[in-house]
């Protein structure tokens, strides 16, 4: 006798995907190349023309799953963004974030109708939908390639907020050739999608954050899953009066991330668990959903699309947006080549597909190809490019110095802070290094907890666990602490 249920396959293959997708996302770590190329490469071998395990052949499945994806990604890049580098980098992130990609759309959709045999329309349906760089695809790079932190600011804002433009531009060249919309048309289409998926993003970043801090909801394992529910509630609501959703999740995991601090560490987890599955999932779907057998028609096509993006468009828009803002020829010529091209341009190639486009299936092969060389040239260089340039800085990383954990309803905060090679703490005693206004308690090394003493030395790799009173500044202060940029009191 046996058991078998309909979805006991479905539950093997899917893990044994995810497995597969996150081991070779670290091999592909290890080869410094992105693991999107990897992920849709596995896509193709597995779909159709491929093993034929996975078949979709329905885009419209495609498009509900990438939407969701990218509604989970989009609001985890929110919730990590620092208000530091969005205070930082508000000016020029957001006129990348907006004005630049309207700027890429056009140029390249110029560039491309004069230099090949499409029709106006599906030129600028491609140069809209490949506008956007993609948020996962940076953050990995930035990882890899630790740069000033101006620069990585710049970069973070830019990537983590310019996909609701590309993705209103598209729909609203789509809705152009649908019908016959006018200029004021288009400026209330424009105007309602970003101002009203500002304005619902924030107020339900608001009322969510106070449902966070102030209601009592007993495991700490629920908070996660409220702050899920708020971000759906902000993109239903902002759908539902034709505003962008997109950029209202965004929104409101930027305020989310910034007003609770309480919760913080167990929602920033949960929502990169989430982000990264729904990364892997997303480019495994886009991959079984491309048939290879039709790339070699746009290799030609899709070569000369790709050189005019990143050698023409890319740059006349970064120029224009931040050539009068103060940063180095370097600075710029690195913005220039960092477009990289991910998941959003191909979600958005469904879109005319799925609309009846006469040119949807090109559309979609085409900025598939073009996604692969991003990945492939632009993706792979990015660290030798910084360092040509000379914009890698060994003592910056994307990654937190000090990360606060409030305790209850205490004024009390734990921060905890990873000890690295470049930091003050390193090869020190706690007495010759003890933080101003906090307490060291606990240093976890090698997988003991130890208790310090004055004579304790701090090891590369330790994690230090600092208590604080609750203030709005603790983390930063610790951060200049560990830095070596505050004086250390005597013991």
């Amino acid at each position: 006798m046996s058991l078998q249920l309909p979805a006991d396959w479905w539950i093997l293959l899917v893990a044994t995907l995810l497995v597969g997708g996150v081991l070779a996302a670290g091999f592909a770590n290890r080869l410094r190349l992105p693991g999107l190329l990897l992920f849709l490469v596995l896509g193709m071998v597995i779909g159709d023309e491929g093993l034929q395990l996975v078949t979709l052949d329905d885009p419209r499945v495609a498009q509900i799953g990438g939407t969701i994806a990218l509604l989970l990604i989009l609001y985890e890049g929110g919730l990590t963004t620092k208000p530091r580098d969005v205070r930082q980098a508000a000016v020029p992130g957001m006129m990348l974030a907006t004005v630049a990609v309207v700027l890429t759309a056009a140029a390249l959709g110029a560039a491309v109708y004069l230099l090949l045999d499409l029709d106006l329309m599906t030129a600028l349906l491609i140069g809209a939908v490949v506008a956007s760089t993609d948020a996962a695809a940076v953050f990995a790079m930035l990882r890899r390639a630790p740069l000033p932190r101006r620069l990585s600011s710049l970069l973070e804002v830019e990537s983590g907020a310019n996909d609701p433009i590309a993705i209103m531009l598209t729909i609203g060249l789509l809705e152009t050739w649908r019908g016959d919309p006018g200029v004021w048309d288009w400026a209330g289409f424009a105007a309602l999608q970003l101002v009203g998926g500002l304005a619902v993003g924030a107020g339900v970043g608001l009322v969510g954050s106070r449902l966070l801090m102030r209601v009592n909801l007993g495991p700490a394992g629920v908070y996660p899953v409220l702050a899920l529910g708020v971000a759906g509630m902000s993109y239903g609501l902002a759908a539902a009066v034709g505003a962008s959703g997109f950029l209202a999740v965004y929104v409101t995991g930027l305020v989310v991330g910034a007003q609770v601090p309480l919760h913080r560490r167990g929602i920033r987890t949960f929502h990169q668990g989430l982000s990264s599955t729904a990364e892997v999932g997303l480019f495994l779907m886009l991959g079984v959903l491309v048939f290879p057998s039709e790339l070699p028609g746009v290799v030609a096509p899709g070569l000369v699309v790709t050189v005019l993006l990143v050698l023409v468009a890319r740059p006349i828009a970064v120029l224009l947006c931040l050539g009068w803002q103060g940063y180095t020829w370097r600075e710029l010529v690195f913005v220039c080549w960092v477009g990289l091209r991910g998941a959003v341009p191909i979600v958005l190639a469904t879109f005319p597909f799925l609309a009846g486009y006469p040119d949807g299936a090109f559309i979609f092969n085409m900025v598939f190809f073009v996604v692969l060389v991003s990945a492939a040239v632009q993706g792979v260089s990015i660290r030798t490019v910084a360092g040509w340039l000379g914009l890698r800085d060994p003592s910056a990383s994307s990654a937190t110095v000090a990360e606060d954990v409030p305790i209850g309803d205490i004024n009390t905060e734990m921060i905890e802070v990873r000890v690295t090679d470049d930091l003050h703490l390193a090869g020190r005693q706690l007495r010759e290094v003890t933080p101003p206004q906090g307490l060291i308690t606990t240093i976890i090394r090698g997988g003991r907890v130890l208790i310090p003493t004055p004579r304790t030395r701090f090891r590369s790799d330790d994690l230090v666990i600092v208590a604080m009173p609750r203030q709005q500044n603790a983390a930063k202060l610790v951060t200049a602490w560990a830095r070596g940029e505050l004086e250390p009191e005597p013991v």
